[in-house]
Order: C-alpha cells, then sequence, then structure tokens
C-alpha cells in the first residue's frame, strides 16, 4: 500500500540509516533522491566527517538545510529505507547544493553516447 508521506528531491530527514556491513544502524541526517510513492525512500547518507572523494558534496548552506554542523552529502553511501524509519523532516537542500548534488551524481553516471 502506498505512504501517505511523500518526499521531495532535496528534502533532509532524520532517520535509522543501515550501517553497510548490515550489523546494525545509527540514526543519522540523509537526503532523498528519490520517491517513489510506495512506503521506501532511497537516500544519500550526511556526515560530519571530512574525509574527501569524489562523490562527496560539502554543503555550502548546511545550516539553511536544518543541520547543525558542516556536513557533506556522501552520494557513494545509499540507501532505500522504509518511510516508518524516518524520525523527522530536517529541512531541505538550498538551490546551490542541489545543482552541485546533481552535477556530482551526473560525473558518477554519465550518459553512454
Amino acid at each position: 500500500m502506498p505512504s501517505t508521506i511523500r518526499y521531495s528531491w532535496g528534502d533532509i530527514v532524520l532517520v535509522v540509516f543501515p550501517l553497510s556491513d548490515i550489523s546494525g544502524a545509527v540514526r543519522r541526517p540523509g537526503v532523498v533522491l528519490y520517491d517513489s510513492g510506495d512506503e521506501d525512500v532511497m537516500l544519500a547518507r550526511i556526515t560530519t566527517q571530512s574525509r574527501h572523494d569524489r562523490t562527496d558534496v560539502r554543503l555550502a548552506d548546511w545550516k539553511a538545510a536544518g543541520l547543525i554542523a558542516e556536513s557533506v552529502v556522501r552520494l557513494s553511501k545509499l540507501a532505500t529505507i522504509k518511510k516508518s524509519l524516518v524520525h523527522r523532516h530536517l529541512g531541505t537542500l538550498s538551490l546551490k547544493d542541489k545543482k552541485t548534488v546533481r552535477m556530482v551524481w551526473a560525473r558518477m553516471f554519465p550518459v553512454p553516447r
């Protein structure tokens, strides 16, 4: 049954995010990448860790997005989770940060010619 909750691309939510080794989960912010209208949502992890990877996007407007510290969207760390695991909506990426995330995403998955 489809969820009545609907998230938009770029929404920042506080969520139970699974660890990559499936040993557990931690509550952390994530950015919504896709909501198909059912009970799941696809997210990218948001972290305060400063390790820089080509798939990381440092948020220029982190405070306006509802985050409490300088943050990075880690596009290489994705999860599809049930919307019931979302604790609350924190904010939304600024237009500038959305543009940067889209640009990095496009570099990750170039369209073949």
